[in-house]
């Protein structure tokens, strides 16, 4: 059995191990694999693993081998998953693996804004505090998250652990969801879109990129905030119009804007959100703590060793 991983470097950059897999058949590990390339190093392949490598129609219709797809993500979009049950073959991927990372990395960039512990820690090296008159120094407004409103589009299983976390923060929580109110945690409520936009003083991002959902944050929906507002996406980077935010933010019309995903990744065309001193951009790492990528290559191995025992799980299609 040929197993071939296409993009292993960001799931596994070598502080990880494939031994199991390599257990399972002969295994090939490519860090990355260029979209030229994808053909030739699948050819042999029984099963392939893949992140952002994309196995379209044209590809799939070449690799008469190919009995397994193995997805190392919750979202699936880079297999043309139509084709893929036309061909038989199994596509599976990996559901939940990183809620906690990425509900943690939501409050790290709430926290940066409201605390400004990095800006301060730079600032005590640079003797800021040494010369102050006084005990202490700041020259930031600091802000106490306890009594605010705290918004959250989409209750899947980040936006839930986002959710209980506000909570923990003694915040009122409200939420645009499709479950019904009766399926909402305690002290969760429901609200329409248009008045989560307008109540929240936290808006975070937690739903899927549909047509429908495709540049929610947008130039209307921004000018129902507060200008007080700080809005959070670490879901896709489509959601948000980045014109628009960038615009709100200089104009003083929203006052934080924090991603850590962006609508080209990596920006190599730049972004207008980067000219914003306002707007606090990490690079798609949400995801990527080792406990979350040790949870990822557990159940990615765990989807292929059920796969070769005839129970497949965590399939997506079939």
């Amino acid at each position: 059995m040929n197993i071939v991983i296409l993009d292993a470097f960001t799931a596994n950059p070598g502080d990880l191990s494939w031994a199991e897999l390599e257990h399972m058949g002969h295994l090939t590990v490519y860090d990355r694999t260029p979209a030229a390339d994808t053909v030739s190093r699948c050819l042999d392949a029984d099963i392939v693993l893949t992140n952002k490598v994309c196995l379209r129609r044209p590809e799939l219709g070449q690799l008469p081998r190919l009995k397994y797809i193995g997805v190392l993500a919750t979202g699936y979009n880079v297999v043309d998953i139509t084709a893929a049950s036309q061909r038989g073959i199994v596509v599976t991927n990996v559901p939940a693996y990183s809620t906690d990372s990425v509900a943690q990395m939501v409050f790290a960039h709430l926290l940066n804004v409201t605390n400004r512990t990095g800006y301060y820690a730079r600032l005590v090296r640079q003797g800021q505090w040494s010369n102050s008159t006084d005990f202490c120094f700041w020259d930031t407004p600091l802000t106490e998250l306890s009594g605010k409103t705290f918004g959250i589009v989409g209750l899947g299983h980040i936006g839930l652990q986002v959710a209980h976390i506000a909570q923990s923060f003694g915040m009122n929580v409200i939420a645009y969801t499709s479950k019904s109110a009766s399926q909402l945690p305690p002290g969760v409520n429901k609200v329409a879109i248009a008045d989560l936009f307008s109540q929240s003083d936290i808006l975070s991002l937690h739903c899927p990129l549909t047509p429908d959902t495709h540049h929610l944050v947008n130039a209307r929906t921004l000018a129902t905030m507060k200008p007080t507002a700080i809005l959070i996406n670490t879901g896709r980077g489509p959601l948000v119009d980045e014109a628009a935010t960038a615009e709100a933010l200089s104009q003083g019309r929203l006052a934080a804007f924090c991603a850590d995903v962006l609508t080209e990744e990596p920006p190599r065309n730049g972004s207008p959100l980067m000219a914003c001193s306002n707007a606090f951009i990490t690079p798609h790492i949400a995801w990527a703590t080792r406990e979350a990528r040790q949870r990822l290559i557990a159940v990615a191995t765990s989807n292929v060793q059920a796969f070769l025992s005839g129970r497949p799980q965590n399939h997506v299609n079939f």
